[in-house]
C-alpha cells in the first residue's frame, strides 16, 4: 500500500541545513497497524506530513496505492486526502459549537461523490465504527468528554472511507486511563474492520499497541521491526 525510498526532508537556513527526515525507506502493507515512535525534533511529524500528502520531501520516493505521490498536482494531492486518507490529531480540531452528527458530516460537504441525503446515514455508521454511544451524537462537541471528542474525530477521519489513517499523538490530550480506551479504539478498527493505521508517538507504551514499531531518530529510522510484546500476548491468549 506504501512504500518510501530514500525519503530525505532538509530545511535551510542561510548556509546550515538541518536534515528533519534523512534516507528514510520502508513499506507498509494494507492492513497493518504500524507505530512510528520517536522523541521530539526525531522527524516523525515531517514523515507524518509527507505521508498524508501535507508536505513533500527534498528527495527520494513515495508510493501510496502505486500512485507516485510526488509526481502529482496540488489538485490531486487535496483529493487523495478528502478521499484516501483519515486524520486523526492530537488537538481533536473539532468545531465547539457544532453538534457530534454535523462535525462528523463536515468531510462530506466537500465530497461531491456524496448525495446529501447520504451524509447523516454515513456519519452514524462512522460514529458507530469508532464506538460512541448513540446518546451523544446529537451534544455539542464542547459537551463531551476528551475521549469522546477524539472517538468523534475518529469517526469524523472514518466517514470518507479512506484507506488509510494517520493519527499524530492522538492520546497526546488525554489521561492514561482514557487514552487506553482510544487505543482499543484503533485496535478495533483495525483488528475487526481492517483499517490500515499509521500512529505517530514518542511513548513506548503507546507503540505496543501496534503491530509493527518504526523508529526515528534524528530523521534516520533505527528499527523496524514487529512487535513483540503484542505477539507474545497474542499467543498468551490462545493457550
Amino acid at each position: 500500500m506504501i512504500k518510501c525510498e530514500h525519503l530525505t526532508k532538509i530545511y535551510k537556513t542561510g548556509d546550515t541545513e538541518t536534515y528533519a527526515l534523512n534516507d528514510a525507506s520502508f513499506e507498509i502493507e494494507k492492513g497493518e497497524f504500524v507505530a512510528i515512535m520517536g522523541p521530539s525534533g526525531s522527524g516523525k511529524s515531517t514523515l507524518m506530513h509527507i505521508l498524508g500528502a501535507l508536505d513533500r520531501p527534498s528527495s527520494g520516493t513515495y508510493y501510496l496505492n502505486e500512485k507516485d505521490m510526488l509526481n502529482l498536482s496540488d489538485n490531486d494531492l487535496a483529493e487523495i486526502r478528502a478521499h484516501d486518507i483519515g486524520f486523526v490529531f492530537q488537538s481533536f480540531n473539532l468545531l465547539p459549537r457544532t453538534n457530534v452528527i454535523k462535525n462528523v458530516i463536515l468531510p462530506l460537504i466537500y465530497d461531491k461523490k456524496t448525495l446529501p441525503e447520504k451524509r447523516k446515514e454515513r456519519a452514524e455508521e462512522a460514529l458507530k465504527a469508532a464506538g460512541l454511544n448513540k446518546e451523544r451524537w446529537h451534544h455539542l462537541s464542547n459537551q463531551l468528554s476528551g475521549g469522546q471528542m477524539q472517538r468523534v474525530a475518529i469517526a469524523r477521519a472514518l466517514v470518507n472511507e479512506p484507506d488509510l489513517i494517520l493519527a499524530d499523538e492522538p492520546t497526546g490530550n488525554l489521561d492514561s486511563k482514557t487514552g487506553e480506551i482510544v487505543l482499543a479504539t484503533f485496535q478495533d478498527l483495525n483488528d475487526n474492520q481492517g483499517h490500515t493505521i499509521i500512529l505517530i508517538t514518542h511513548e513506548r507504551y503507546v507503540a505496543e499497541h501496534a503491530d509493527r514499531i518504526i523508529e526515528i531518530r534524528d530523521g534516520k529510522i533505527v528499527s523496524d521491526e514487529k512487535n513483540k510484546r503484542k505477539i507474545v500476548s497474542a499467543i498468551d491468549k490462545l493457550s
